[in-house]
């Protein structure tokens, strides 16, 4: 199952992603951890893992909301 599979099927809930995301752009450095059911996503090896978000935290000034969708984008495809 996916990230985006869990979302649809209300595993994971609007507020504990939007947490999640805002967690991980406050302090990429620290640990992230996003529980779905029984499972548990690391948010900082998700982006890790995603190369097109990496690259998209990476561009300068980029918007927060760029950045935001680019840390959603990677949580979303990520299998849990």
């Amino acid at each position: 199952m996916t990230g985006g599979e869990a979302y649809r099927a209300k595993l994971l809930a609007d507020n504990a992603l939007d947490s999640a995301i805002a967690a991980y752009l406050a302090d990429p450095s620290k640990p992230t951890v996003l529980e779905v059911g029984k499972h548990r996503l690391d948010i900082t090896a998700t982006v890790l893992a995603h190369p097109w978000s990496m690259e998209e935290l990476a561009v300068e000034g980029a918007s927060p909301a760029r950045r935001r969708n680019a840390v959603r984008t990677a949580v979303l495809l990520a299998l849990i």
